[in-house]
């Protein structure tokens, strides 16, 4: 599919430029942080989901909601419907101060691979602590989340709403290299 197109795409300063300059050209084209979504999938329901809901509460400041699985997998013990995730969405102040955050525990690095063609990232932690200013907790154990990014431009919501939807042309829609050149710019990241 596009595997051969993430491979060829570097961000080079030539790139940056030529992103700057249409950003400035039209404040229409700059993109900005939609939501900041935070996923830790357990896998199973009962106690471990519960502490892990209460550790995205703790780290958020918000209440999370349960993923029901959707398919039955006998070799995992999952059926249908069960829940076995939390995930909570983030907006706004809340969702930069988060992202700021991972980001802090990542190095400020992101890799190339970790973006997609739509203005989407996925970060994924592998363990809870290691977060700026959070301390370890023996009673809840230690687990890992995926952070997905979502960046859009200014109008996109012409596409979403219900009433007099209509389509948005894909130069309104953010770029791969739209969005690396947003964390190199606006959140101090190098992407790898």
């Amino acid at each position: 599919m596009s595997v051969v197109r993430k491979a060829k795409v570097e961000v080079s300063e030539e790139v940056v430029r030529r992103v700057l300059e249409s950003w400035e050209s039209n404040p229409m084209r700059k993109p900005r942080l939609a939501k900041v979504t935070v996923n830790i999938g357990v896998g199973e329901s009962g106690e471990r989901l519960r502490k892990a809901a209460k550790i995205l509460e703790m780290l958020t400041g918000q209440k999370s909601s349960e993923r029901r699985a959707k398919k039955t997998i006998k070799e995992f013990n999952v059926r249908k419907g069960e829940p076995i995730a939390v995930a909570v969405t983030l907006r706004g102040g809340k969702a930069v101060s988060f992202l700021n955050k991972v980001l802090d525990a990542m190095g400020r690095r992101v890799k190339a691979s970790s973006f997609d063609d739509y203005g989407n990232v996925s970060i994924g932690i592998k363990e809870h602590i290691m977060l700026p200013g959070v301390k370890y907790d023996p009673e809840l154990g230690i687990f890992g989340m995926d952070v997905c990014v979502t960046l859009e431009k200014p109008g996109l919501r012409v596409m979403r709403r219900k009433v007099k939807k209509s389509r948005v042309p894909y130069r309104q829609r953010v770029s791969r290299e739209e969005a690396m050149v947003f964390f190199i710019k606006e959140l101090n990241t190098k992407v790898v």
